[in-house]
């Protein structure tokens, strides 16, 4: 008697972002082009605690199983030295566990940031600079004033809030979109500039699902990452 056919699996991205306080995951049906859910949450210090159950939940909830899973996403930093290795060692993680090697992309922390802004900025003339917090009243922003684009580490600057402003208020000549998450001492630095519009909050927050989107050109387009030697973005040393 002929085996009956095997029901067709769709192909499934899982993305994970823990760069930050911020944590996101989300998962993509590839074959469609469709986010198919995501849980974002201020994790602060705890991401190795919460990150595995959110994403057995999330999973459970969406009937989403491992071995659909043909697709890796992961944001590689900058951010906390031990928020970017709990991404990239999930992803890596998973990515052995599966028995068909998936298709993986590592992004810049700041790209994720970045990308809901750019279309909406360059129909005004603003620039994008997307900028997180890296500790010890320090920022690391990035300029987006030609697109999208992964940034390097030479890409990224560093300093103060006051060194970020000094920065902002020497590009005086066009309007400037502040996206990330910003602290009191930015808020205060920038105020003056009359050319800078600061977004942060819940508005900036970084989402996987952008992150899950992004991805999914990457992998269209055949830019992908090796899994074995996918690595942090670290802009100076722990």
């Amino acid at each position: 008697m002929p085996c009956a056919p095997q029901p067709k699996v769709r192909p499934m991205l899982f993305a994970v972002d823990t760069a930050t306080v911020t944590a996101s995951i989300a998962l993509y049906d590839l074959a469609n082009g469709l986010l198919l859910g995501e849980s974002t949450w201020q994790a602060r210090r705890r991401h190795t605690q919460d990150l595995l159950l959110t994403t057995q939940a999330l999973m459970a909830q969406l009937g989403v199983q491992p071995a659909q899973l043909t697709g890796l996403a992961v944001t590689t930093g900058p951010g906390s030295f031990t928020g970017v290795r709990i991404a990239i060692s999930l992803v890596k993680g998973i990515g052995i566990g599966l028995s068909t090697p998936p298709q993986v992309v590592g992004l810049p922390t700041l790209t994720v940031t970045a990308a809901p802004w750019l279309a909406v900025a360059q129909a005004t003339s603003a620039v994008v600079w997307a900028y997180i917090q890296a500790g010890r009243g320090r920022y690391n922003w990035a300029i987006f004033d030609q697109g999208l684009y992964a940034p390097g580490a030479a890409d990224h600057q560093a300093g103060s809030a006051a060194d970020f402003a000094t920065a902002l208020a020497a590009h005086a000549d066009h309007p400037i979109w502040l996206i990330g998450e910003a602290a009191s001492d930015l808020r205060a630095a920038v105020s003056s500039l009359r050319h800078v519009t600061l977004v942060d909050g819940i508005s900036a927050m970084r989402r996987a699902g952008v992150l899950a989107h992004l991805a999914a050109q990457r992998i269209a387009a055949g830019q992908v990452d090796e899994l074995t030697t996918l690595q942090p973005l670290y802009l100076q040393g722990p």
